[in-house]
């Protein structure tokens, strides 16, 4: 029993099909114009169907609006959304009744803050700080110890400044259901270094005994067999 885990910012299809054969759950898509990992619809397609259905797409949004999010769902294949700004409960009730599974972002040191999960109803809430110059975690280490009393009440993705020689603290200071990790997994922006994805996934399988007791119910949806590509 161990969390899931969910490698965001690929940019290359041969590198998303790489990181689902190491073992990860989920791919994320940036859709933000600002972010060095953006894709565009047709990169973000080719991505995609490049996975194996039992992996997640999911695409990452800032702020944006229902039907921006409604055609990359549907164009690129994504099984859910992730969303990193301030976005309202009515956008994410809009996007569950569409059948698009919902990540929310929230924040340690920013806004929306923890208290404000129970406005959502998403299927899991990402938490990190709130600190640099774009949305996410900016590689920063934080205390994720601050989110464990979060996660024993709502389905917890850790996310900011994860890496392959933090991850296992990171995992047994606040048992998530799952982490995320972008930055320290890269060679470049948007390119991902396959030997710390690798290291990465491995320091996560043995976390198993900080569980011990404890039950965790997947958060990331499969995609659908109805995208054909």
């Amino acid at each position: 029993m161990t969390p899931q885990v969910k490698i965001c910012g690929l940019t290359q299809p041969r590198q998303a099909r790489d990181c689902a054969d190491l073992g990860a759950d989920a791919i994320g898509l940036v859709f933000f114009p600002k972010s060095p990992r953006n894709v565009t619809v047709e990169q973000a397609r080719t991505i995609v169907a490049a996975l194996p259905l039992a992996v997640a797409a999911v695409g990452v949004f800032v702020n944006a609006s229902f039907d921006f999010i409604m055609e990359r769902v549907i164009r690129c294949g994504l099984s859910m959304a992730q969303l990193h700004g301030r976005e309202t409960p009515e956008l994410v009730l809009r996007l569950l009744n569409e059948g698009v599974g919902v990540i929310k972002a929230l924040f340690v040191d920013g806004m929306p803050g923890l208290s404000d999960a129970g406005a959502y109803r998403a299927d899991a809430f990402l938490v990190e700080c709130a600190k640099g110059p774009l949305p996410g975690g900016n590689a920063m280490v934080w205390d994720w110890g601050a989110a464990r009393d979060f996660g024993t009440d709502h389905p917890l993705v850790l996310a900011g400044g994860l890496a392959p020689d933090n991850v296992a603290d990171a995992i047994r200071a606040a048992l998530p259901t799952a982490v995320d990790a972008s930055s320290g997994l890269e060679a470049s922006p948007g390119h991902k270094d396959l030997d710390k994805a690798a290291r990465m996934l491995a320091a996560v399988r043995e976390t198993g005994k900080a569980y011990a007791g404890k039950r965790l119910t997947p958060v990331f949806r499969p995609r659908g067999e109805g995208f054909d590509g």
